[in-house]
């Protein structure tokens, strides 16, 4: 594998079509899509780099994203039983259909808040275009998913009642996720450049996305609290959270019904097509501002 700068080197002498300042938000979006699909090559050498850094490319590498969520899962269930609520058996799987997508959210946003400001040096010294650095973080944080499908296929052999053709859906409903993970990371990683306490920031905020959304309980159970019941804006709001509707889909076909009776189903294919059109939304805005601030990264770096 070449040296990093080589690689950059090489790609900076290909051509590119530097959009003027003050263009439009269309222009923008062409030129990033342009950037993006011309520098494939860069964004896989990014990919294969970043896994290597992280250990990603061997098992031991690997063997935290087996681990984690089950001690996080693990934690989680003592944690509920010790206060008394009541449970089904199957519960550890309940949980474990949420953690795992959202370990992968905050584990690709998290890498993608520094993916720019790594760089300094060399984005100071050579002409790429920068978006391929939040892209490839993104795109690195799916090999860790994958490998987190070791742990669940162990949880689904002790549960096999829920094994079914309905796991097929996972793929989709992780692209959906893609999307909306992809877009948060090009955002994170221009504003981090300019605020660069956002990173903590972001900690503190993913910690409590994750207790605001129903990641250790189901929407249906939230309707059941009679405080909620006499404020049903509170479910409304609940439901509007992106992973209100993926957690959903991935235990439909997971889990199947919050009640743990049902056996697993097709995802609400209305509500992922609209989280995805959302987010596809939300990635050409993000975009449209990278590119737009992307001129005064060198400066401020």
């Amino acid at each position: 594998m070449l040296p990093f700068s080589a690689m950059l080197h090489s790609e900076a002498q290909a051509p590119r079509r530097v959009v003027p300042a003050g263009s439009s938000s269309l222009s923008l979006l062409r030129q990033a899509i342009t950037d993006v699909v011309s520098r494939r090559r860069l964004i896989r050498y990014l990919v294969q780099a970043d896994m290597k850094k992280r250990g990603s490319d061997t098992f031991l590498g690997n063997l935290w994203w087996i681990l984690d969520p089950l001690l996080q899962m693990l934690v989680y269930v003592i944690f509920i039983y010790a206060i008394g609520r009541k449970t089904s058996n199957d519960y550890p799987l309940f949980i474990f259909a949420a953690l795992l997508p959202w370990k992968w959210f905050i584990a690709a946003i998290n890498d993608a808040t520094t993916s720019v400001i790594r760089q300094g040096n060399l984005i100071k010294g050579i002409a790429f275009p920068k978006l391929v650095l939040p892209v490839a973080t993104a795109t690195a944080g799916t090999v860790g998913f994958l490998w987190g499908m070791v742990p669940l296929g162990g949880l689904m052999l002790i549960y096999h009642d829920r094994i079914s053709l309905m796991l097929l859906w996972i793929p989709v409903i992780a692209g959906v996720q893609y999307v909306f993970t992809l877009a948060g990371a090009v955002f994170v990683s221009a504003a981090n450049v300019f605020f660069r306490d956002l990173g903590n920031a972001i900690t503190h905020l993913l910690r409590l996305w994750w207790f605001l959304s129903p990641g250790l309980f189901s929407l249906a159970a939230l309707s059941e609290i009679d405080f909620v019941k006499h404020h049903p804006i509170i479910l409304t709001i609940a439901s509007l959270n992106p992973f209100a509707t993926l957690f959903a889909a991935y235990r439909n076909v997971i889990y199947g019904t919050p009640d743990g009776v049902g056996k697993p189903l097709p995802p609400d294919l209305t509500a992922l097509a609209g989280l995805l059109l959302g987010s596809l939304v939300f990635l050409a805005l993000t975009v449209i501002f990278f590119k737009r601030v992307e001129p005064n990264f060198a400066k401020v770096l």
